[in-house]
């Protein structure tokens, strides 16, 4: 078991005892919970087993990468690493305040804005990826450079999830996924300038924060297309109205963006097709059919 008092003493020193321990659940990944300490401040700890590490080495990357934006807050990570034969990740607890009455157009113009961050610090100039591989949800992620947003989606989204779903698809599956891959220069198009993503920008990675407003978690991050994220909100359901009304104000979307937006969801899809089975295989072939 991990030794919680042990990781805390070494953080806040030993004079700090934890005085409560709740279990919060919600994550398929890790197990997790908020530890109360003996000074009255609360902490959150995510655990695992110390051969996935890198799940929280890759998600401190993530979200210092963001952070560093300076447009959009995340909660700050205090310490990652292995005790015990358990890796963990202790972060901020982040109590939540009532949403604050400008919530979504604040989201909007915040992700706008980390859209427009220069990304330069984490891929050379004008070019995809991120400096790491890294996860998304439990799927590995590849993030390997490339010159092209096309390329790059091609190569390290499309193309890498559809090879760990080849026992999903029949002969005829298989030929229209290649189809899609041999002419996706038809479909996609290359953005204005790369912007670093938060990757998976669903409703379950954000959370409100004590100000009031949105604070990201759980990131994917690399430098993409920005119509890749905000696709990937429209997903499971969509945001508030008012979060795209503020982000189109704060940020052009080209034309055609649209059709585009399932072509960045088939990423998804086929990464739940890979993690979670054969429920997601109609939710691919369907966008697979509109391509043909």
């Amino acid at each position: 078991m991990l030794d919680y008092s042990g990781i805390i003493q070494k953080l806040f020193g030993t004079d700090t005892q934890i005085t409560g321990i709740r279990t919060v659940f919600g994550g398929d990944i890790n197990a997790a919970c908020l530890l109360t300490l003996s000074d009255g401040n609360r902490v959150f700890l995510k655990e695992n087993t110390k051969e996935n590490v890198r799940f929280f080495e890759t998600e401190t990357a993530g979200l210092s990468a963001i952070r560093s934006t300076g447009t959009i807050r995340v909660p700050e990570v205090l310490e990652t690493g292995i005790c015990e034969n358990q890796s963990y990740l202790v972060m901020e607890y982040l109590e939540a305040a009532p949403e604050k009455k400008d919530f979504w157009e604040c989201f909007g113009r915040q992700l706008a804005a980390m859209h427009r961050a220069d990304p330069s610090e984490w891929t050379p100039g004008g070019t995809y990826g991120f400096m790491e591989n890294n996860f998304i949800g439990a799927g590995r992620q590849k993030n390997n450079i490339r010159g092209s947003w096309i390329e790059f989606f091609r190569d390290c989204r499309l193309d890498a999830q559809f090879h760990r779903a080849q026992e999903y698809f029949d002969t005829s599956g298989r030929r229209a996924m290649q189809r899609l891959l041999d002419h996706l220069d038809e479909y996609l198009t290359e953005p204005v300038f790369p912007s670093l993503l938060h990757g998976d920008l669903w409703s379950g990675n954000y959370v409100t924060g004590p100000d009031g407003y949105a604070w990201l978690i759980d990131p994917a991050v690399y430098v993409g297309h920005a119509e890749a994220d905000l696709a990937m909100t429209e997903l499971f359901g969509g945001f508030a109205p008012d979060f795209y009304d503020a982000y189109r104000e704060a940020n052009t979307i080209l034309p055609g963006y649209m059709e585009r937006r399932d072509l960045y969801n088939l990423y998804h899809l086929l990464n739940h097709l890979n993690l979670f089975g054969r429920s997601y295989y109609q939710a691919v072939i369907r966008i697979l059919k509109m391509f043909q």
